[in-house]
């Protein structure tokens, strides 16, 4: 097995006026090296629409991850839609992404805008088969996956931006193509890479869309793991061996905690250097330690962390505070939410006597509150996390 893996994000807006989005996508992980990613486009906009693409990517994702045939896919789904009493037909357009593996993408394609492939930082024209399943003209498409490779899948509210606005006749997959081959060489994530596709078609629509319009990306990646410690053991003779078990699993290595940091530090027979420059006022500064590749402070850090992954995974109004600045929960946010795929925490239950103190606001069970909450955000996130406590 190789050690690519994929890198997923998404990212709508709504059509002016509705309160929910017509498009839908569905995320299935059969298991460790094989997803299905559906995005589907329902008939006009709003609950309607809504109802026919949630139904249309959670039957087809289930279908296509239990190895169920294509045709079959089609024909249940076109079975179980609800049938529009104005149109007096179900319609549900759909993409579907299927990564086999981590080696073989699959596309299945119907109606929707043609999924864009960037391979070698250049548009990658695949080949495609055409498949007629119950009177609908199916595009099936299998390559290779390959190290690099960005897969853009998207409802027709993207090329159709701008319409009758900045263009005559939207923005044409060419020119999505030309956005994206100009970005391709940048560290962004799939998630980054959504958001910014889409608000230059928010931008297009001049803030007031015509339609919904969704951008779901794939990035093919390395896998990176980042292993973070958090706080001392509970039984002091347990040091070693959690020092022993942290330094030795592969990746990068985050300490947070200063009593941990001094644990490591004897570990290591390396000092502690710490700074006395406060990047920014509310988070302490960060240290070094020989060896290690971010020693931060413990608590307060860590809660800023979890505060930026709350909103990564909500209303997204933070990123602009962590995605440029020097400071320690900044530098933990990059590496926990651009760089890494897998993240190992390492964490000591030893009940810290300065969080006794009845005038702080930290305790053991925020503590520990702080790593499980942080840990389902990383999970939402599509990361992989391992918690050990000693």
């Amino acid at each position: 097995m190789n050690d690519l893996c994929a890198d997923i994000g998404h990212t709508s807006i709504i059509h002016y006026g509705e309160q929910l989005c017509g498009d839908h996508v569905e995320i299935v992980t059969p298991d460790d090296n094989t997803t299905v990613i559906v995005l589907a486009d329902g008939l006009g906009s709003g609950v309607k629409a809504n109802i026919l693409s949630t139904l249309t990517s959670k039957i087809i994702s289930a279908m296509v991850a239990n190895g169920l045939p294509l045709e079959e896919c089609v024909s249940t789904v076109a079975a179980t839609l609800p049938v529009c009493s104005l149109r007096g037909f179900a319609y549900s357009t759909f993409t579907v992404i299927h990564l086999i593996n981590n080696k073989t993408a699959e596309f299945i394609q119907y109606d929707n805008p043609q999924v864009i492939c960037i391979r070698d930082g250049r548009n990658y024209d695949y080949p495609t088969t055409e498949l007629n399943i119950d009177g609908r003209k199916i595009f099936k498409t299998v390559i290779p996956q390959r190290e690099g490779d960005i897969y853009v899948a998207m409802s027709d509210g993207c090329p159709h931006a701008g319409m009758g606005l900045t263009y005559n006749f939207g923005w044409k997959r060419e020119e999505i193509i030309d956005y994206f081959e100009m970005h391709a060489d940048a560290a962004y994530t799939a998630k980054t890479l959504s958001q910014m596709l889409i608000e230059e078609c928010d931008k297009l629509y001049g803030r007031m869309p015509g339609d919904d319009a969704t951008a779901c990306v794939v990035r093919i990646r390395k896998r990176q793991t980042m292993n973070l410690l958090f706080g001392p053991p509970y039984n002091r003779d347990d040091a070693d061996n959690m020092m022993h078990v942290f330094f030795a699993s592969e990746g990068k290595h985050i300490i947070c905690g200063g009593t941990t940091s001094s644990i490591a530090a004897k570990y290591l027979r390396k000092p502690v250097k710490p700074s006395l420059s406060f990047v920014r006022s509310d988070i302490p500064p960060v240290a070094e330690i020989e060896g290690v590749d971010l020693v931060t402070e413990g608590v307060i850090t860590i809660n800023r962390v979890l505060e930026y992954a709350r909103d990564y995974i909500g209303q997204k109004h933070l990123r602009e505070q962590w995605s440029f600045q020097k400071d320690a929960a900044s530098l933990i946010c990059r590496m926990l939410f651009d760089e890494a795929t897998d993240i190992n925490f390492y964490v000591g239950l030893a009940i810290n006597p300065a969080h006794q103190n009845p005038d702080l606001p930290i305790n053991f069970n925020i503590k520990m509150n702080l790593v499980d909450e942080l840990s389902q955000c990383l999970r939402k996130m599509g990361k992989r996390v391992n918690v050990s406590y000693y």
